[in-house]
């Protein structure tokens, strides 16, 4: 399964990416035209590994936005038992590649609880190599093997974290055959590409130099063209238009466009090159002799394409931060780097505008996050089985889910969904097989009903009919929409679709069937009681509450020692976003130098250091300003305290910092502007040291930048 990548982007069915792996198991198999996801990473990860919806397995929103009612708790329940889980009690081999993203961000620190993490207890995997949040930088991951975290070898020439993983799978595979030949195995292979960052080699990037000069727009009506004549969309869809919050083409400035194309071009390689790692498993499966009686499901997408880069961007939780800035900061920025060639590399988070997402989501008009259009929830998915499906190029249309992937799985191998797991009753399955369909293209579609429901955002399929809102927050639109704090979902006006006439949901037609509409809306509404969903935008409240708090973390006071490294930001200490005092004691020499601590990476972060028998401090807001603080006269040698200390007046707000040694006031300024949520989504707070990627441009070159001396305590305390 890919991520972040919208169903209209696959060269094997109308898109503009060379996409040869997909390609070759479509025609090796068949491929399915209504398959939808939950709109949003973890809630599809969990259903997709659990064949129920995601609000059962506590996933109404991800991991890091993780809140107290049922259904939005990020704590995989017992009740609902992973395949892995159920599959390794029936004799097979299990393992899980890439990107994660279903354990409480809480509980990702070094120290667990490791119940919910890939192999533990309530999950069930034999096996896991990659990463545990919601995105990574492939040039610097924070890659966990098993409950370790370990140093990858990114500082190796050549290194991509993609590659790396499906090194590992190719590896376990062939140790699979040679210890455990007899028995069958279940792989869940799922990299970070492309999710942002947007991170790969130039060459990739460089295929596609000038193919999206024209733009989105007119992108989008070339790859309308391409499925249409494909028989993709079935005839007679309409193409459906541009949101008017959405900038078109011919908006953007001349001296911006050159940035633009570029962070699509980026894009399409990072897609095509995790594609083509991809066709690296089915290669071993062959050569390994396991292929024609080997089950494969290619999802094209845990969701549709972000759009959460918005108006493009060189660091993308700069959007998540609710920090506004305008193209040319970015531009600016990037030119002091190197120019439009750094992007895709480790000194860029860079994420591309908003609507190169919607063209990739062409027919439909939603991206990523909108559960209610098919543009966040639609994605291809190709099956291919040799022994037992006969290939056939006729698009399934049935209407089905991830979470009927589990169901199929155990419907093919003569298996009953468990009623009781570790002595635990289960919940039901929400999927169905999909079997019915492998050898019939034509088959009535079994799927009674299906809701989606995203911070508010949500919709209910029942017999060819959808109905569905358009949430309170638009996901290519900066900030929370004024009216957040007065919004209920009562006030909202259901659209309704008539998908046998209707593919692309063009045409409301709500106004001439009021009673259809009440009847969907009834439906809903027992879904959604069945399914935890209440209260109706409740992964909404996380963010609108307090961005500062989330995930639960209820220390306000921390105590480090210079062991302690790699501590996943949002389970550390939030020293970037909130008021603070940071307390150290430290041995310093002539010599000493190197990082005392550090949150964050290049991309956005903060740094306290000691070169040139100075005390250096960098407060790095994503790239776009970079506040830096340094003691003008040498450092005392000895055991010496050094307290930072830091005063943010409002969220996103200036912050005055200053730097005392030994009780006397060293350095002070003021930073313009502050993050409100995170500075990453994967790397860590460190004491000693800067692992994974480097904070500062001081020290780029000589990260990890290790402290040469003793750290012996240091205590953080925030201080409103």
């Amino acid at each position: 399964m890919l991520d972040d990548v919208g169903p209209a982007l696959p060269g094997a069915f109308g898109g503009p990416i060379n996409t040869p792996t997909l390609s070759r198991v479509a025609e090796e198999g068949i491929a399915y035209n209504s398959f939808h996801n939950a709109a949003m990473c973890s809630p599809t990860r969990a259903a997709v590994l659990t064949g129920r919806n995601h609000h059962r397995s506590g996933f109404g929103q991800i991991a890091e936005l993780a809140n107290d009612w049922d259904g939005y708790t990020g704590h995989w329940p017992a009740t609902t038992a992973s395949a892995a889980k159920v599959l390794g009690y029936y004799g097979y081999s299990t393992a899980a590649f890439g990107k994660w993203h279903n354990t409480p961000a809480e509980q990702t620190t070094s120290a667990g609880p490791y119940d919910r993490w890939p192999t533990g207890r309530l999950v069930g995997f034999d096996y896991f190599y990659g990463f545990l949040a919601g995105e990574s930088s492939q040039w610097e991951p924070a890659v966990v093997e098993n409950t370790v975290r370990i140093s990858a070898p990114y500082h190796e020439e050549g290194y991509h974290f993609t590659v790396d993983m499906t090194d590992k799978a190719v590896n376990w595979l062939r140790n699979h055959v040679a210890l455990r030949g007899n028995d069958p195995f279940f792989m869940y292979w799922a990299p970070g590409a492309a999710h942002g960052p947007h991170h790969i080699f130039k060459e990739w990037a460089d295929k596609y130099k000038g193919q999206f000069d024209a733009g989105w727009d007119e992108l989008r009506e070339s790859i309308f063209k391409q499925q249409q004549a494909l028989g993709w969309v079935p005839e007679g869809t309409e193409l459906t238009p541009r949101a008017d919050s959405m900038e078109s083409w011919d908006s953007i400035p001349e001296d911006e466009r050159a940035f633009q194309t570029r962070l699509m071009e980026v894009f399409a390689g990072y897609v095509e090159h995790g594609d083509t790692q991809a066709g690296r498993l089915i290669d071993e499966l062959d050569a390994l002799g396991l292929k024609e009686n080997t089950l494969v499901f290619y999802i094209w997408g845990d969701n549709g394409s972000s759009s959460e880069g918005q108006r493009g961007t060189i660091s993308e939780l700069l959007a998540q931060n609710g920090i506004a800035t305008e193209i040319k900061d970015h531009i600016n920025a990037l030119n002091e780097l190197g120019g439009l060639d750094v992007l895709g590399s480790n000194k860029t988070d860079n994420m591309y505008h908003a609507g190169w997402a919607w063209a990739g989501s062409t027919p439909f008009q939603g991206t990523k996050l909108n559960a209610s259009h098919f543009g966040g929830t639609r994605t291809p998915l190709v099956v291919s089985w040799p022994d037992h499906i006969k290939p056939d190029d006729i698009p399934r249309s049935q209407f089905h889910h991830v979470n009927d992937i589990v169901p199929t799985i155990y419907d093919v191998i003569g298996i009953e969904p468990p009623a009781e797991v570790d002595g635990v009753t289960q919940q039901p399955m929400d999927g169905i097989s999909m079997q019915y369909t492998f050898a019939d293209p034509d088959a009535e579609g079994k799927k009674q009903a299906q809701y989606f429901e995203v911070m508010g955002d949500r919709g209910i399929y029942s017999d060819g009919w959808f109905a569905s809102v358009w949430g309170p927050r638009v996901p290519w639109v900066p900030g929370l929409p004024a009216n957040i704090g007065t919004w209920t979902p009562d006030q909202d006006t259901w659209l309704l679709y008539d998908l046998e006439n209707d593919f692309a949901q063009a045409t409301d037609v709500a106004a001439d069937n009021p009673d259809k509409v009440a009847e969907m809306k009834a439906l809903f509404r027992g879904e959604a009681k069945d399914n935890q969903v209440f209260p109706i935008g409740g992964g909404l409240w996380s963010i609108v509450w307090s961005p500062q708090s989330a995930p639960h973390n209820p220390a306000t006071e921390f105590n480090y020692t210079q062991d302690v490294v790699g501590v996943p930001e949002f389970a550390g200490p939030k020293v970037g976003a909130r008021s603070s005092r940071v307390t150290l004691k430290a041995t310093i020499d002539d010599d000493s130098e190197g990082v005392l601590y550090a949150l964050g990476a290049f991309s956005g972060g903060l740094a306290l250091w000691v070169e040139d028998g100075k005390l250096h401090y960098e407060y790095n807001l994503f790239e776009i300003e970079r506040t830096n603080l340094s003691s003008e006269s040498s450092l005392p040698t000895g055991e010496v305290t050094i307290v930072v200390d830091t005063v943010i007046k409002a969220p996103r707000g200036a912050a005055d910092v200053s730097l005392s040694v030994n009780g006397q006031v060293v350095a002070s300024g003021t930073v313009p502007r502050t993050a409100a949520l995170a500075f990453t989504a994967n790397d860590a707070f460190d004491v000693g040291t800067d692992s994974y990627s480097p904070v500062s441009a001081a020290y780029f070159d000589r990260a990890p930048f290790t402290y040469n001396d003793d750290i012996h305590t240091l205590h953080i305390a925030y201080t409103k």
